[in-house]
């Protein structure tokens, strides 16, 4: 008997790469290497930038928290809120928090000396400051809550009263800041061009403003959170309505010619009392304005 071995040939078309099975070679795990957390002492002592000059003699000091979250306002000043904190206590000094949301990090006992679940209001900051009696308080870690607050309690007297020095940036810049017409007057003085605006706090003079801007127009409300009471007018009528709700949310607002369509690119510039100096440009987070 004899046994006829064939062999037969098959040509086989080649998978896509998408569809080829790939083997992976099993490699031995290692941990990786435990690494100190970065400490600012650390920072500082690489030369980066130059440690602080002109520290003001604090012992304890007061942070403003930004209560309830909202927009404009939320997560990001709890996480710089508690970095405040932490700065103090790396720092020797002791810390007090009045903030009503519990549901943040920065209410940890850990992080401050003593926590205060109250209303970020006059009344009762003033209450604490009485009772606690800081020497410093922070105002800028509780969003547009503590701007407002710290403008507020600075007219009625009460951190002169009590002694109370406001760190960081000073109660002058927060009102030029936030008031729509010192801000745009500010940037006039150092030659920065901007748009064409008139400050008004009633309607008629909205519609005032309006006739001497031009329209289309846009309202910018002061002391706002978040663009609350902004919006765009392309008529009298329009512009009525809006300012009307706007002056409802804040004393004042802004009538500018409206730069619909145009590209805005933001800067950001940090700068310390020892003209350390930060600039971040958000070019790849272009705004349509």
């Amino acid at each position: 008997m004899v046994t006829t071995t064939r062999t037969l040939h098959l040509t086989l078309q080649k998978k896509p790469q998408w569809q080829q099975t790939k083997k992976f070679s099993r490699s031995t795990r290692r941990p990786a290497a435990a690494q100190p957390p970065p400490r600012a002492e650390a920072y500082l002592a690489s030369g980066a930038i130059e440690p602080g000059k002109n520290l003001v003699d604090v012992k304890k000091v007061l942070v403003i928290g930004s209560g309830g979250l909202s927009i404009g306002q939320a997560g990001e000043f709890d996480y710089s809120g508690s970095q405040a904190l932490k700065a103090l206590k790396e720092a020797g000094v002791a810390s007090v928090l009045i903030n009503p949301n519990i549901a943040t990090i920065q209410t940890d006992h850990k992080l401050a000396d003593e926590v205060y679940y109250l209303p970020v209001t006059p009344e009762y900051v003033t209450y604490v400051i009485e009772r606690e009696k800081p020497d410093g308080i922070l105002l800028t870690f509780g969003g547009q809550t503590g701007l407002n607050l710290g403008v507020k309690m600075n007219r009625m007297g009460i951190f002169e009263r009590y002694g109370v020095k406001v760190l960081g940036t000073s109660i002058r810049t927060l009102e030029v800041s936030e008031d729509r017409d010192l801000f745009a007057k500010a940037l006039k003085e150092i030659d920065i061009p901007i748009a064409e605006s008139v400050a008004v706090s009633t309607v008629d003079g909205a519609l005032e403003a309006a006739e001497t801007v031009g329209y289309p127009i846009i309202v910018r409300s002061a002391y706002a959170l978040g663009g609350l009471g902004s919006g765009f007018a392309n008529d009298a009528e329009e512009l009525s309505n809006l300012s009307s709700r706007s002056l409802t949310l804040s004393p004042q607002i802004l009538v500018e010619k409206s730069l619909k369509g145009w590209k805005e690119l933001e800067y950001e510039v940090v700068r310390d009392a020892d003209n350390n100096c930060i600039t971040y440009s958000g070019g790849t987070q272009s705004n349509a304005e």
